[in-house]
């Protein structure tokens, strides 16, 4: 069944009574053929479908998720105030070194970890941003809401593919070696204006990335 956690080689060795060393080849090879994922602390579990996760305009995680049926949440696992770096800086139109958030977050489709990411936010445009982000439960869409700010849209998204950082792989429950999909992404109001800055990591074997031109119904998750 899909999703589920198979026994360990040993077990399955003295089960079928063969060798462990046939039984780990059979499950690379398996692995190879993308039939099941090994992770560290989760043992071999049998390959799920992976999440949809649509690329437009307008994107909310949670929305996102509950659009093709899937229950979504997450978590902030540490936020803090620092100063902006160059980069955060010219992406957020701010002076070199302005106070911004940095709030990091874990992200669940279906209960299963996906994605974690940084959000670099004004600390001047966004007072109190970590008690309003505790409040709306890790929403970042209700947290900007309670600001007066009820839409917003994704100005700019890069795509790239690379290793876990350990960190990542820590958080996410991936294999040291496992890749993931970097999303580097900027949201803002229509007139440009940029809300916050954003780095993700999403695991690469869990989620697939839609580029949309059209509103989609996507079917239930199965």
């Amino acid at each position: 069944m899909r999703g589920e956690t198979l026994p360990s080689a040993s077990s399955i060795a003295a089960h079928y009574a063969v060798n462990r060393h046939t039984v780990r080849q059979a499950l690379r090879h398996l692995q190879d053929m993308g039939l099941v994922t090994v992770e560290r602390g989760r043992g071999t579990t049998v390959r799920a479908e992976r999440f949809p996760y649509r690329l437009g305009r307008r994107v909310s995680f949670r929305a996102n998720f509950g659009a093709a049926g899937i229950d979504a949440g997450g978590d902030v696992l540490e936020d803090g105030i620092e100063a902006a770096t160059e980069a955060v800086s010219e992406i957020l139109r701010l002076s070199v070194g302005a106070p911004v958030w940095r709030v990091r977050t874990l992200s669940r489709a279906a209960g299963t970890p996906v994605s974690t990411s940084l959000h670099y936010l004004s600390v001047a445009r966004f007072p109190e941003f970590d008690a309003r982000l505790l409040a709306a439960r890790a929403s970042i869409s209700a947290a900007l809401a309670s600001y007066g700010i009820h839409d917003y849209v994704r100005l700019s998204t890069r795509l790239s593919a690379r290793q876990a950082t350990h960190e990542e792989a820590r958080i996410l429950v991936l294999s040291r070696t496992a890749s993931v999909m970097q999303s580097v992404a900027i949201d803002g109001l229509e007139t440009g204006d940029p809300l916050q800055y954003v780095v993700g990591a999403f695991a690469g074997d869990r989620v697939e990335m839609v580029l949309e031109h059209a509103e989609v119904r996507w079917p239930a998750a199965r």
